[in-house]
């Protein structure tokens, strides 16, 4: 048997030992702690700038009221391929011996008016300057105008795509593409008109689109952060893409109090109403988007544009055939939002 001096020894160390034991478990539980809230903050950082560029602060919007007059989301959902047949038939034939111009507009975001303001601002404005009266579509994701514009969605934009490609003289006639939203790093734009599940645009969905199409002058204007991330994809010999930002930066004056973008007023409300040509329109939005910024202190959105000579003949051609129209001002629309449950009816 141990002596008492030997027991005492020997309960001192596994007294010491069991402490040691404990002091490292409390290290490695903190330790563990530690990476879990730095792993936990890293993705809530990169959830939030991926949600900023995609779509705006939830503390900028609005929960989006579904009127009931238009009916269930379901409802408006299965009435698409309708509503689309209605908007397609109303369209004009065609002016018969000159280039016709035809315009389609997508508003992909519900949740900010200032997409809505900005396609029907461009639909005024190409049906009164620009003499595409009868031959515009635009698709906008708004609950104020559920009653008057189909949904802004992939499949309706392939349908109007489709319908024009049998309307139009690929020969002569062009289509200009308008889409305004918001748009990721990862070049995704944003369509959301929240119940309804919609699918995101990325740049391989608009080249798809156009693959086997017979348009073949077409015109691209892409108004969205990182939007030149669509050039590569939809650039060719008859085609000229403008976009607001460059590939790697954003563009400005979206979000729930803005009236219209800043390169939407740039492009069309200020450089299409001083001039016909895209590519004039172009580098004056350019500069006075570059003025605006550095007056703000903003990083330079830095707007893109890519041409060809084909299409600049074609759009000349086009230009020479119209007589312009006068200057179309940009009115910002009466908001039609409504509370749950309220009907639009007056």
């Amino acid at each position: 048997m141990d002596s008492p001096a030997s027991f005492v020894k020997f309960r001192l160390l596994r007294a010491f030992a069991c402490a040691g034991l404990i002091v490292a478990c409390l290290v490695t539980l903190v330790h563990a702690k530690s990476i879990i809230a730095i792993t936990q903050a890293t993705a809530t950082e990169k959830s939030a700038t991926k949600k900023s560029e995609a779509k705006p602060d939830e503390a900028d919007t609005k929960p989006i009221a579904w009127p009931e007059n238009v009916g269930s989301p379901e409802q408006v959902l299965y009435a698409q391929p309708q509503r689309m047949r209605d908007v397609l038939d109303k369209l004009a034939p065609r002016t018969p011996g000159k280039p016709n111009l035809y315009l389609i507009s997508f508003a992909g975001d519900a949740e900010e008016d200032v997409f809505r303001n900005e396609v029907e601002y461009v639909e005024k404005l190409f049906t009164q300057r620009f003499d595409a009266k009868g031959h515009v579509v635009t698709l906008v994701n708004n609950t104020a105008t559920l009653d008057r514009h189909p949904i802004a969605s992939l499949s309706n934009f392939e349908i109007a795509i489709d319908a024009l490609g049998k309307k139009m003289n690929p020969a002569e006639d062009v289509l200009m593409v308008f889409i305004t939203t918001h748009g990721s790093r990862e070049h995704e734009l944003y369509v959301s008109l929240d119940p309804l599940p919609l699918d995101q645009i990325v740049p391989a969905d608009l080249a798809d689109v156009f693959s086997d199409s017979p348009i073949r002058h077409r015109v691209f204007v892409i108004s969205a952060c990182y939007s030149g991330g669509y050039i590569d994809a939809l650039k060719n010999a008859n085609t000229m893409v403008i976009t607001a930002s460059r590939a790697d930066r954003s563009s400005f004056g979206c979000g729930t109090k803005s009236d219209i973008t800043d390169f939407g007023r740039a492009f069309f409300v200020e450089g299409l109403n001083h001039t016909a040509s895209f590519s004039e329109a172009f580098a004056e939005a350019s500069h006075d988007v570059d003025a605006w910024e550095a007056r703000d202190s903003q990083a330079h959105s830095l707007p893109q544009i890519a041409t060809t000579p084909a299409i600049e003949a074609v759009l000349k051609a086009w230009r020479e055939s119209i007589k312009l129209g006068p200057v179309v001002p940009f009115n910002v629309p009466v908001p039609k939002r409504h509370a749950p449950g309220q009907s639009t009816a007056q």
